[in-house]
């Protein structure tokens, strides 16, 4: 019999707990379970490294806000069985990420790896994102085993499942981000060359100075093409045109790759 393995990250304990051992009663079924986003990709990578990857992971829609408070752990009681219950590491550490941003994450950095959003309530902009990040699937934390299991098992086939009641307001909120990114699209278009590259240094965080620097000019040069981009984009502040770019689909300059005496350096990822 073929076993998934199955990698629940909430920072609500019980629940995380309890549905961990939920599942790990499946005869087909391996978990384990995280407590926030930076302990998750570190389980991906430790599993990965020892040529145990996990197929599915299942994502707290809330992860890093409030605490749930109470959630009910799908399919009721795990502990009928004696199926013990697994740890969840919940350091207080920097990097911590929301549901959303891990699912991207993992979406990038584990392409094989279906990831499912757990979530207290529907919320159709919310499952829009969790979509546009990469997500397979939105249930209810509330639902039944078994159908977080056909859930389960259904990613793994590539499907894409969403509560029925949740469908036209997904479409709405896809639909209008299309909308947007299209005008956005329209908007970068407007830009020269010179200028497009100027945004992509905006969007690598690059100051002023630094874009002199990696586009060989001068200060005032730049100065004048920031300006014209922040014209032709529509907007008031550098901030406006990295989001706007970002939505169009521009992604950041790559970094500057400098050569010394055999040793790499890279430049241009940090500079003021």
């Amino acid at each position: 019999m073929a076993r998934i393995r199955v990698l629940v990250v909430d920072d609500h304990r019980i629940f995380a707990e309890s549905l961990a051992a939920a599942l790990a009663a499946e005869p087909d079924v391996d978990v384990a379970a995280a407590g926030n986003g930076p302990a998750a990709l570190r389980a991906l990578e430790r599993a990965a490294a020892e040529a145990r990857p996990y197929d599915v992971i299942l994502v707290d829609a809330e992860l890093g806000g409030p605490a749930p408070g109470g959630a009910a752990a799908v399919g009721g009681s795990p502990a009928a069985g004696g199926v013990p219950a697994l740890p969840v590491p919940r350091p207080e550490e920097p990097g911590a990420v929301d549901g959303i941003s891990l699912v991207a994450q993992v979406r990038a950095a584990r392409p094989g790896v279906r990831s499912v959003v757990l979530a207290e309530k529907d919320d159709p902009r919310c499952a829009a994102r969790a979509l546009q990040a990469g997500t397979s699937g939105w249930v209810a934390k509330d639902c039944s085993l078994q159908r977080l299991l056909t859930v389960i098992r259904g990613v793994l086939r590539d499907e894409t499942h969403l509560p029925p009641a949740l469908l036209t307001g997904v479409l709405r909120e896809l639909t209008t981000a299309r909308k947007h990114r299209t005008e956005s699209e329209q908007l970068v278009e407007s830009l020269t060359p010179r200028e497009r590259e100027v945004l992509r240094c905006m969007v690598a965080g690059l100051g002023r100075k630094a874009v002199a620097e990696r586009l060989f000019l001068s200060p005032h040069t730049v100065r004048t093409h920031m300006q014209n981009v922040l014209g032709k984009l529509g907007v008031h502040s550098t901030l406006a045109a990295v989001a706007l770019a970002r939505r169009a689909g521009v992604g950041p300059a790559e970094p500057v790759t400098v050569r010394l005496a055999g040793d790499v350096v890279e430049r241009g990822s940090q500079l003021a």
